[in-house]
C-alpha cells in the first residue's frame, strides 16, 4: 500500500518514518532543501535533530509526484495552510482513498474541524483523524506510545490501524470523530495555561487545578458540539491533555511558560520553527463556545485574553482564582 505524508514537520516526519517500514512511503515538504536532506542524508535537522530517518523513506517537494500514486494520504499541515495544500493536491489525488489528518485545531474563519475540511476539499474520500498523546521525539526514540484513529467507518479505521501501528506505537480505533478532534484542539489552549502556571512559579497544585478544570472545559464544549463524554477521558482527551501540559517538548506549554516569565508573545513565536496551534485556537474556541450556547470556559477565556493582549498573565491568574467555585460537575 503506497502511503503519502504531506508535511515534513516533526510529527509528519515521525509518522512517515513509522509507516515506511511496512509500506512504500513518500514524504512531501514544501521546502526543497528539507526534501533533499531527507532523501539524500536521511535526516531532518530542522525538526528532528539528532535522529536518523529510515533509508526506505522517500521525499519530494513536488506535490503532484507525492500524491499521484497514494493509496493512503496523511496530512500533517498546520491548520492555517491545511485547505490550500489539499486544494492544490486535489486534481492529482485518486478517488476513494482514505485521508488522515494529523493537525489539531480548527480552520481559521470557517471554524471547521480538519476532517470537515478534508470532506470539502477532497470529497468522496473517507476522512479520519490520528490523535492522542504523541510526542514525536519520544516515538522516534522508540519509547512506547498510543494514539487513536478516529473515523465513522470502523472498517476504514481497522484498515488504517494496520497501516499506522508499528512496534511500541499502538493504535486504537474510535468512531467519535467530533470528540477526538475537539479534544486535540482544545488541549493546546489549556497547555498554554499550564505553561503559564509553570512560568509564574505558582506551584504544582495550581497547575494540577488548571489541567483538571481544563479537562472539564474541553469536555463541556466537546459534548455540546456532538462529542461523546467518554472520549474525553481517553487518549484523545485526558491523555493528550496531560502530555501537552507537562512535556518539555510541548510547543504550547513552552509558549505559556515563556509568557509567564514575562516575554512578549511575538518574540516567543518568532523564535519557534514550529507552529503552536493553541495561540490561534484560543479565539476560535471562544467563538465556538458562543455558537453552541454561551458555554462557560473561564480558562480558555483568559488565555484568549492573554494571547490577544487584552489582559496580562498575572491578571489572568488573579481572575481564575476569583471565580466562585460551584459543584465540580458544573462550570467555573
Amino acid at each position: 500500500m503506497n502511503v503519502t505524508v504531506l508535511g515534513a514537520g516533526s510529527w509528519g516526519t515521525t509518522v512517515a518514518s513509522l509507516v515506511c517500514k511496512r509500506n512504500p512511503t513518500i514524504l512531501w515538504s514544501r521546502n526543497p532543501d528539507v526534501a533533499r536532506e531527507i532523501a539524500e542524508k536521511h535526516t531532518n535537522e530542522a525538526y528532528l535533530s539528532g535522529f536518523d530517518l529510515p533509508s526506505a523513506l522517500r521525499a519530494t517537494a513536488d506535490l503532484q509526484e507525492a500524491v499521484a500514486d497514494a493509496d493512503v494520504l496523511i496530512v500533517g499541515i498546520p491548520t492555517q495552510g491545511f485547505r490550500a495544500v489539499l486544494e492544490q493536491a486535489a486534481p492529482h489525488v485518486r478517488s476513494w482513498i482514505p485521508v488522515v489528518s494529523l493537525a489539531k485545531g480548527f480552520e481559521p474563519g470557517s471554524m471547521l474541524r480538519m476532517t470537515e475540511v478534508i470532506e470539502e476539499a477532497l470529497p468522496g474520500r473517507p476522512a479520519a483523524a490520528l490523535t492522542g498523546p504523541n510526542i514525536a521525539r519520544e516515538i522516534m526514540a522508540g519509547q512506547a506510545a498510543a494514539s487513536v484513529i478516529a473515523t465513522e467507518d470502523l472498517s476504514v479505521a481497522a484498515a488504517l490501524q494496520g497501516v499506522l501501528r508499528r512496534g511500541l506505537f499502538r493504535i486504537y480505533t474510535n468512531h467519535d470523530v467530533i470528540g477526538c478532534e475537539v479534544g486535540g484542539a482544545l488541549k493546546n489552549v489549556v497547555a498554554i495555561a499550564a505553561g503559564m502556571a509553570q512560568g509564574l512559579g505558582v506551584g504544582d497544585n495550581t497547575r494540577a487545578m488548571v489541567i483538571a478544570r481544563g479537562l472539564a472545559e474541553l469536555t463541556r464544549l466537546g459534548v455540546a458540539m456532538g462529542g461523546e463524554p467518554q472520549t474525553f477521558a481517553g487518549l484523545a482527551g485526558m491523555g493528550d491533555l496531560l502530555v501537552t501540559c507537562i512535556s518539555q517538548h510541548s510547543r504550547n506549554r513552552y509558549v505559556g511558560e515563556q509568557l509567564g516569565r514575562g516575554r512578549p508573545l511575538p518574540e516567543i513565536l518568532a523564535g519557534m520553527n514550529m507552529v503552536a496551534e493553541g495561540v490561534g485556537t484560543a479565539s476560535l474556541v471562544m467563538e465556538l463556545a458562543e455558537r453552541y450556547g454561551s458555554i462557560e470556559l473561564p480558562i480558555c477565556s483568559r488565555i484568549e485574553g492573554v494571547v490577544t493582549g487584552r489582559i496580562t498573565v498575572e491578571e489572568a491568574y488573579r481572575g481564575l482564582l476569583r471565580t466562585a467555585p460551584g459543584s465540580e460537575s458544573e462550570a467555573g
